[in-house]
């Protein structure tokens, strides 16, 4: 099973929600803004019966804000970030460079995977 799902047809996103919940696992979907080119990735736990503790919120923050000191450091017009929320159940970033993409989702899907260990 796939951890994440990028740029995929509503369908594909039902689809892989489904099978989220039939093993208990997090839903992570990325859809790429149309005119910056950059990603927004949604962390969803409505498909597990878990959430993140205010530990794994802590360690979803820090990659976040690692993400974010990233872009400023490398600024340029395609690389702004638009903002940010951390919830127990559903957390999301907006900004993510393209190049970059594929690491932030398997570490966000590890982050959010500790809770179910």
């Amino acid at each position: 099973m796939k951890k994440f799902l990028l740029d995929s047809k509503m369908f594909e996103y039902d689809k892989h929600y489904r099978e989220c919940q039939k093993n208990n696992q997090p839903f992570i979907k990325a859809r790429k803004n149309q005119i910056d080119g950059n990603y927004v990735v949604q962390l969803d736990l409505a498909t597990c019966d878990y959430s993140l503790t205010l530990d794994d919120q802590k360690n979803v923050k820090k990659l976040f804000e690692n993400e974010t000191n990233h872009l400023k450091s490398n600024f340029s017009k395609k690389n702004i970030f638009k903002g940010c929320n951390i919830d127990k159940e559903l957390s999301w970033y907006d900004g993510i460079l393209p190049e970059r993409l594929d690491i932030f989702c398997e570490k966000l899907f590890d982050l959010s995977g500790k809770s179910l260990r």
